[in-house]
């Protein structure tokens, strides 16, 4: 009764969100609170809600200070040479843009941290996506994808959790699935590549939107280059230029990216930010504090030392304000839906009876099952709950077959490019919530691209004899 309840409040949600009947933070908290009445638990509610919100407070700590962190950077002009940078490799080209999106995420999901990684990325390509009339949904999907791939390096969390389950060494799951995971990581690129092609046929000659409304809402194309008729074109362009996909004489004024006279900006204290975003990361990466913790800290620096009158901290606080209440507004709707899922014991249920469903026959293949069962299982469930509920449990079945707790350690990072764009995935959240994207048009676009690069990795670890 359970895992029919389970799966059927994820569909539920699925659906809804998806078709935009309810809005991401009521289906978050209203369906679960329905179901958990249905499963006869409705008294338990409250405390299944305490507890989700609960193991998510920190979470939703890390996500308001690290916005108000890498919103102030922004502000003050740290990440202007590198979208400076992205910008002149892609000029006015959707195909470079796309791509320099893929890089972008990859390169900067190193820290280990897919919200960090996910405002930087959206905060340096934003821009030129919306001048340019590209889709955005384009940029989240491949954004997620380039980071659900980097996930799993060994200090991301996915890898930790792996090696703490089975008691194994993370670089010993790790280094061999490098090769792998390289493919998997082309795979987006080139993903990316052809993405970008067909944005440049959709739009054609390109006219860049110099002034524009800040009320403007993106054209979301869920379809991202399959007709030729959609998306926003026509803008005026910048110094009566074509703006055409080669580039042109717009690329002037496009490469600046960001505005270059902005107030806020702090260039004499560039290298202080610089050297204090350096020692942020690092100390994420060495764990010498909590990372909610080191943002605090570090929030507080960065806004006392660039902003010491207090008008002038109140007003960064206040710009950010909306994408702060945003994503922990989301984070905290995301805790009523695991915190039931979990209390009512519908994701040990579901596990259990996936699990059960394997075929005798299919053991000596345990490590190929795992990898298979990895992309719907930490989509639907957190890493904590698949990696510490199911993993040990399928790493028992297989070791009955003799397949080794390395093989099934490997296999089981194999579906984190699709956990990465799960609605229980709080970053995914900064994500569609910076790019102004609806949770249901990315899911829409990337769930299909993001499972095959998952069967692309499961398969080169295959190949290579990893897995």
């Amino acid at each position: 009764m359970l895992t029919i309840l389970g799966f059927a409040m994820i569909a539920t949600f699925l659906v809804l969100i998806m078709t935009k009947k309810v809005s991401p933070i009521a289906a978050l908290v209203l369906i679960p609170a329905l179901f958990c009445v249905a499963a006869g638990k409705g008294a338990h509610l409250g405390d299944y809600v305490i507890d989700g919100v609960t193991g998510l407070a920190p979470t939703a700590a890390m996500l308001m200070f690290a916005i108000v962190y890498f919103g102030v950077m922004i502000d003050v002009g740290l990440f202007d040479p590198v979208v400076r940078g992205i910008l002149r490799f892609c000029k006015a080209d959707p195909m470079r843009v796309v791509v320099g999106t893929a890089a972008l995420a990859a390169i900067v999901s190193l820290d280990g941290d897919g919200s960090t990684t996910f405002m930087i990325t959206v905060s340096a390509m934003y821009p030129l996506y919306k001048r340019l009339g590209m889709s955005l949904v384009v940029m989240t999907g491949v954004a997620a994808m380039a980071n659900g791939v980097m996930n799993t390096v060994p200090w991301g969390g996915p890898t930790a959790r792996a090696a703490t389950a089975l008691k194994l060494d993370a670089a010993d799951i790790f280094v061999p699935m490098i090769p792998a995971l390289l493919v998997g990581l082309l795979g987006v690129l080139g993903l990316a590549y052809v993405l970008g092609l067909r944005e440049r046929r959709r739009l054609g000659a390109l006219r860049i939107a110099d002034e524009e409304p800040a009320e403007t809402k993106e054209t979301v194309l869920v379809g991202a280059g399959a007709g030729a008729g959609g998306g926003r074109l026509g803008k005026r362009p910048v110094g009566g230029g074509t703006g055409e996909a080669d580039g042109g004489d717009d690329d002037g004024d496009l490469l600046k990216g960001l505005d270059p006279d902005r107030p806020t900006l702090r260039p004499r204290l560039y290298w202080f930010n610089a050297l204090l975003t350096g020692t942020l990361i690092t100390a994420m990466i060495l764990e010498l504090l909590p990372i909610p913790v080191l943002f605090l800290l570090g929030a507080a620096l960065a806004l006392s030392v660039n902003y010491p009158r207090l008008p002038d901290q109140k007003a960064r606080i206040a710009a950010h304000a909306d994408n702060v209440l945003n994503v922990s507004g989301m984070v905290f709707a995301a805790a009523v839906f695991t915190g039931v899922l979990q209390g009512t014991g519908m994701v040990d249920s579901m596990a259990g009876r996936l699990v059960d469903t394997v075929p005798e026959g299919l053991g000596p293949h345990m490590a190929l099952v795992t990898g298979v069962l990895s992309l719907p299982l930490t989509y639907f469930m957190s890493n904590d709950g698949f990696y510490f509920g199911v993993l040990p449990v399928l790493a028992e079945a297989g070791a009955a077959h003799g397949v080794t707790p390395l093989e099934m350690a490997r296999a089981s990072l194999v579906g984190q490019p699709l956990h990465m764009s799960s609605p229980l995935v709080p970053a995914v959240y900064v994500l569609v919530g910076m790019a102004r994207v609806e949770f249901g048009d990315h899911t829409r676009f990337v769930v299909k691209w993001a499972a095959l690069t998952c069967l692309l990795i499961l398969t080169a670890g295959i190949l290579f004899g990893t897995i």
